[in-house]
């Protein structure tokens, strides 16, 4: 018989497919399959050539795409025929620097089953060692320079790695073939307790953890600071050294039967604090749940999360009970990342030091969600996600830098049909999250090759990101800066991450905050948008009223309830009777009391009528707590007419004769949700008619709220809509980058 010829092909792999183990992957399917050749990284990805049967090759690149490693994502897959060589083997080549830079970098990913197997182990030479990782597992993100990713180019750099280690490094059976962090105690990071004595690290921490010391743990993307969780003297001072009133603290449970005992944990949330990304999940607080009261005050719901790097199991195990493990930082400024700086900043707030020598490149927070339907709605996106791209259904033209919003910032990055949105930055009123915005502008653009040549941001003239942005096109004449209105940028990152494109039709858009800069000049935050992603026209809005004081009112959420009240009788006028006409007397007046239609101060008042919060110590307390106080049992709502322009003032007037006849607070609290949601479902439903639009998508801060959210997205689905919510990008404004890209691609 004749043997047919054999053909050779080079293949280009995109996605996320270095640092996860794509090349072992493709080593051990090209014996599988008996083919020969090589395979290497590149600035693209991944790059093989195969040599062989005809049907062997092309069950290899099939494979390629659809069985990939689990933490892969591919992208792309390109093939091209080359002349057969008579190659034997495959190698592994090393890695090319040359061409554009389109290689993805995979998010730092929680430690395996089978590394954690291999720590718990007394037999195995990385018995209870603290940086155990694998090519399935371990630091990404956090400790990359550049690309291609090869150890050089990572923190790991400098740990040279020992025998035994490079032989698995080298051996393609191994799981740990070309694992670029990989390490072992001879060889790798070490763990040291400071100050420290001669015994082990992780069990003096745990001790002095227990006696009620205040540790700084140095994790993945920076420092947290950690306390036992039931010590109410230590909680305490913690509170007062971080400057942090009340903002609840994240907790850690070393375990899911002991995350269990202190929240409510259904299939979903098992999932979402199980995975590779192991997101701080926000859950119902189980009654009689072992933690102090001042660890999430005011707050139904705690926040936890599961240890996510092999230090963090050790130390769950060793103190055996829940503990807090809050961002290393004073309150507002963003975590320390650097050795000698988190020493300098964090002096003063912690006893001692839990720390190592494996550098942390890029500083990053831990990732927070909640469950909607069983799925996740991010809050605050970071650690395990980013800097993996959202996926565009359009090719954005030019690169454009989204510059973000003020506070809760991110930035975002965009060329062809990739957003790299950033981990959470921060407040950039903060001068050190400031700093942290220009760092990852710079290194956001160098490891993935994109300089921007259109800078997307806010209306707002004051906000710092507008300011970098006019500033930056000032010093280079190239630089094209394109504004985009605050709550179109809302909705516009919905739609993106849902596949929309410049020519789908309009949707009816729902944005809900506390504040945005309007096309009118006033405070927007309560808007119904006719909205695409190239444009939009405000269609209806919550009626608005005066801010007295302006930011003040922010601060002091009595003073929206005294806005909408004036001379009527309350028990929030007389806890503030010193002051309450002078203010009744400024909103009247108009000065310094721009007006709003934020929905946020709509809460804000109904929060401070309620007695829940008349002042605030972090944003969105007052609606948080309100939320809180909803009675799950009461079905009743409050009737208001749904025209183009809400009347938050209907909403406001019926909670005080609710008041005023004793009824309770968290039936109140529950009513005023209800009315709120259902005169928002009246409107859109209504607006969608008119305007003959079938979708409706639902964007903003606002809408973290689990009760508002459900309730919106229940009545929009039965009025016939298809309901969109963000399950990729928080919709807060950390996801207000990604719709100024959005937006701005859109235009162009």
């Amino acid at each position: 018989m004749t043997v047919p010829p054999p053909v050779r092909v080079r293949v280009h792999v995109g996605g996320i497919v270095q640092g996860v183990g794509f090349r072992p992957f493709v080593h051990g399917l090209a014996r599988e399959l008996g083919l020969a050749g090589s395979v290497g990284n590149d600035a693209a990805g991944v790059v093989v050539e195969v040599e062989g049967g005809e049907a062997a090759v092309r069950d290899f690149v099939l494979a390629l795409r659809e069985r990939p490693p689990a933490l892969a994502v591919v992208e792309s897959v390109r093939s091209e025929a080359l002349p057969p060589t008579g190659a034997r083997g495959l190698v592994i080549t090393g890695s090319a620097v040359t061409g554009a830079r389109t290689a993805l970098v995979s998010a730092d990913t929680a430690t395996c089953g089978d590394c954690l197997a291999e720590m718990r182990d007394p037999a195995d030479r990385r018995y209870r060692y603290p940086f155990v990782n694998c090519t399935n597992c371990g630091p990404r993100y956090t400790i990359v320079r550049d690309v291609p990713y090869d150890r050089a180019t990572t923190t790991m750099a400098g740990f040279t790695m020992c025998a035994p280690c490079a032989a698995e490094y080298h051996d393609p059976a191994d799981r740990r073939f070309h694992a670029q962090p990989t390490c072992c105690p001879d060889c790798g990071p070490t763990l040291v307790l400071e100050p420290g004595g001669p015994g082990d690290p992780l069990r003096e921490a745990a001790a002095r953890l227990r006696d009620g010391a205040v540790l700084a743990v140095k994790g993945l993307g920076g420092y947290h600071l950690a306390v036992r969780a039931d010590d109410a003297d230590a909680v305490a001072r913690l509170r007062a050294a971080k400057h942090r009133e009340e903002k609840p603290f994240a907790l850690m449970a070393g375990s899911l039967d002991e995350a269990r005992a202190l929240v409510e944990v259904g299939p979903g949330a098992a999932e979402a604090l199980g995975s590779r990304r192991a997101p701080m999940v926000l859950l119902p607080r189980r009654p009689g749940a072992a933690v102090a009261p001042a660890v999430a005050p005011g707050n139904r719901d705690l926040g936890v999360m599961l240890p996510y790097t092999p230090l963090h199991h050790l130390l769950a195990a060793e103190l055996g009970v829940p503990f807090v493990l809050t961002s290393g930082n004073a309150s507002d400024e963003p975590i320390a990342h650097v050795d000698d700086d988190a020493r300098e900043r964090l002096a003063g707030l912690a006893d001692g030091f839990l720390t190592h020598d494996r550098p942390v490149h890029v500083r990053t927070d831990d990732s927070v969600v909640r469950l909607h339907r069983g799925a996740e709605l991010p809050v605050r996106r970071a650690r395990g996600y980013a800097p993996e791209p959202v996926p565009l259904a359009f090719d954005v033209g030019r690169p454009v830098l989204g510059c973000g919003a003020e506070v809760k910032n991110a930035i975002c990055l965009a060329a062809g049909r990739r957003a790299f949105l950033s981990p959470h930055l921060g407040d950039l009123t903060n001068p050190a999250a400031l700093r942290s915005f220009h760092e990852a502008t710079g290194h956001l653009g160098r490891l993935f090759g994109i300089t921007p040549l259109v800078l997307a941001h806010d209306l707002h003239p004051d906000y710092l990101a507008t300011r970098y942005a006019l500033d930056r096109a000032d010093a280079e004449p190239d630089l094209e800066t394109v504004g985009v209105q605050h709550h179109h940028a809302h909705v516009a990152a919905c739609l993106a991450e849902h596949g929309a494109t410049p020519d789908d039709p309009p949707v009816l858009g729902v944005a809900y905050d506390g504040t945005g800069f309007g096309e009118d000049g006033t405070i927007w935050g309560g808007e119904l948008l006719l909205a695409g992603l190239a444009g939009h026209r405000r269609v209806g809005h919550l009626a608005t009223v005066p801010m007295p004081g302006g930011a003040a009112a922010v601060r002091e959420p009595w003073r929206m309830a005294a806005a909408h009240l004036g001379d009527v009788r309350s028990p929030v006028r007389d806890r503030h009777a010193d002051r309450w006409d002078a203010v009744v007397a400024l909103a009247r007046s108009g000065m310094a009391s721009p007006p709003t239609s934020s929905v946020g101060r709509l809460f804000d008042a109904v929060s401070a009528l309620l007695g829940v919060r008349d002042t605030v110590t972090y944003e969105g307390q007052a609606a948080i707590e309100l939320e809180q106080r909803v009675d799950p049992d009461e079905r009743g709502t409050y009737p208001v007419t749904a025209g183009d322009v809400l009347p938050g003032g209907e909403l406001v007037a019926a909670v005080v004769e609710d008041l005023a006849a004793g009824v309770g607070t968290g039936r109140i609290a529950a009513r005023f949700h209800h009315g709120l949601a259902d005169a928002t479902v009246a409107a859109v439903a209504r607006l969608a008619g008119e305007h003959g639009v079938g979708t409706a998508a639902l964007s903003g801060g606002v809408f973290v709220n689990a009760v508002l959210l459900e309730r919106v997205r229940a009545g929009l689905e039965a009025a016939g809509l298809r309901v969109l919510v963000p399950t990729r990008v928080p919709c807060t404004d950390g996801g207000i980058a990604l719709g100024q890209v959005a937006v701005c691609a859109a235009r162009m």
